[in-house]
């Protein structure tokens, strides 16, 4: 039940549809625009856990009992959970999801997990291998600055182009059918490298992969920016929103009238101090999740555009040179 569109996008004949979703964030998230729409939000960054690693496989499993809750489901009503987060081999998610005895498949895609995973699950639930699926992601500003750059009781000053991790994680619950919105269209992403090096820019090396994938995505469905509500991309920041914005306007497109990043909306940039704004798993999770979502449920949005994007990197391949391979998946989200 589904259209093969070109090489990269794939029309879903029997869209999946978002049953439940819940957003979880910690107190910078708290104190940003989009509080009202989290679930929970909590004061404390180690969320009753010795670690901050335990921290964040407490968001993930709160994140999913809340999913599961508000939809009135139980564990073993998933055929499948879809999941990752940032930490090596994604700690994160297998330690935080090993109680709920789902069949899980671990997914690695950095800050383009939510996209990933909501995209898998919708192929498996449009191909009939599965009636229900989680997909969900995380991430934790001190777990992600204790792995990729330095812990954070060493106080290392932060570039005008760094982004804040968002101590968040967001869970979506998948149906063959029910109320909800749609997913109706998938693009799946090609890697995309620029040469940047920087691993304090993430917007700018992932930015042309967002580019690269929206503009497949385009091509592929027969639609534009226009077609859309909003075009939202993952956690790109301000750097890298314009960046993509610029891309397109070489090619004629106007991108300024419904662009927005899920990396500028979580903080008021300004007042938090943020820099170049959000970045992190949980950024375009718990965005979609909590804000994009209820937005959609509440009737200000019909159809969007969502694309987070991920930079594939690991600290051995920067302490290397390497360059900064990125990421991008995109879905169409209808009511």
């Amino acid at each position: 039940m589904r259209t093969r569109l070109g090489r990269q996008t794939v029309a879903l004949e029997r869209p999946s549809v978002i049953l439940s979703r819940a957003a979880i964030g910690g107190r910078q998230e708290g104190e940003g625009p989009l509080a009202s729409y989290f679930d929970h939000l909590s004061e404390d960054s180690f969320f009753g856990e010795k670690t901050w690693e335990k921290g964040e496989s407490a968001m993930q499993k709160l994140a999913l009992s809340k999913a599961l809750e508000k939809g009135s489901l139980t564990p073993e009503d998933l055929d499948y959970i879809l999941a990752g987060d940032l930490l090596n081999q994604c700690i994160g998610t297998s330690f935080g999801l090993r109680d709920f005895h789902i069949p899980f498949y671990g997914l690695y895609g950095a800050c383009s997990t939510m996209g990933e995973s909501m995209a898998l699950g919708s192929l498996l639930i449009a191909g009939g291998f599965a009636r229900r699926v989680g997909a969900m992601t995380s991430s934790h500003f001190c777990t992600a600055e204790r792995q990729y750059r330095m812990p954070v009781p060493y106080g290392s000053q932060r570039t005008p182009t760094a982004q804040w991790t968002a101590t968040a994680s967001g869970c979506v619950v998948l149906g063959a059918e029910g109320q909800g919105p749609r997913i109706t269209a998938v693009t799946c992403g090609k890697i995309v490298d620029k040469g940047v090096t920087d691993a304090n820019n993430m917007g700018a090396a992932m930015a042309p992969a967002a580019y690269d994938t929206l503009s497949a995505h385009f091509a592929a469905t027969g639609t534009g920016p226009k077609d859309y509500d909003l075009v939202i991309t993952g956690d790109l920041g301000v750097l890298g929103h314009q960046i993509v914005g610029d891309l397109f306007a070489q090619d004629g497109v106007d991108m300024s009238a419904n662009y927005q990043d899920c990396g500028m909306l979580l903080y008021d940039i300004q007042k938090q101090d943020m820099h170049a704004g959000a970045s992190g798993c949980g950024c375009s999770a718990s965005v979609l999740c909590g804000y994009l979502l209820g937005q959609m449920e509440e009737g200000h949005l019909k159809r969007i555009l969502f694309a987070p994007t991920g930079a594939l990197l690991s600290p051995t391949s920067s302490f290397q040179g390497e360059s900064i391979p990125a990421i991008c998946h995109a879905l169409t989200i209808e009511k």
